[in-house]
């Protein structure tokens, strides 16, 4: 059975807070995210462990039971170190999508989704809805490293003639 687009995921990497020192005192970090065989990067910050990206980059969504996969990495001559990974799902963003919100206020809340063993979220993420986009807040903890936060925000776009979700 081919697949078929549903839509597409917008995803901002904001910011990383506090991570993980790969050089002599800082690194040059850079955001890969991935998903399915799409893999998209974030521009180097020099010299940063607070690095501001507040990049967008835009994946196609096929099956929103396959999560979209965060890794960092220390810009370096020979090998980029890895500063950590994370994993989003984004089921609850496509959950929200479903429901076909119209006429809510702006910037209301659709969902909260609290940190738990099984997710990456360092605190509380809410689904909202903004300009009639359903946008979802995140603060991912990273996993194999010892310290560091990324933030980000993911917008679900429709496409047009698709069957939607």
């Amino acid at each position: 059975m081919p697949h078929h687009l549903v839509g597409l995921v917008k995803v901002r990497v904001l910011r990383g807070v506090s991570l993980a020192i790969r050089d002599l005192r800082s690194s040059d970090p850079y955001v890969v995210v991935r998903i399915g065989k799409q893999k998209l990067k974030t521009r180097v910050v020099k010299k940063s462990t607070n690095p501001e990206w507040n990049e967008e980059l835009t994946l196609s969504i096929e099956d929103p039971a396959v999560p979209v996969r965060l890794e960092v990495y220390d810009k370096d001559t020979f090998v980029d170190d890895t500063m950590g990974n994370a994993e989003v799902d984004i089921r609850p963003l496509v959950e929200v999508v479903k429901m076909k919100l119209q006429d809510v206020a702006d910037k209301t809340i659709v969902k909260k989704l609290v940190p738990n063993r099984q997710n990456c979220l360092a605190e509380e993420s809410s689904i909202h809805v903004s300009e009639g986009k359903v946008k979802q807040d995140l603060v991912l903890r990273l996993r194999n490293v010892e310290c560091g936060e990324i933030e980000l925000q993911l917008q679900w776009v429709d496409l047009p003639g698709s069957r939607g979700v």
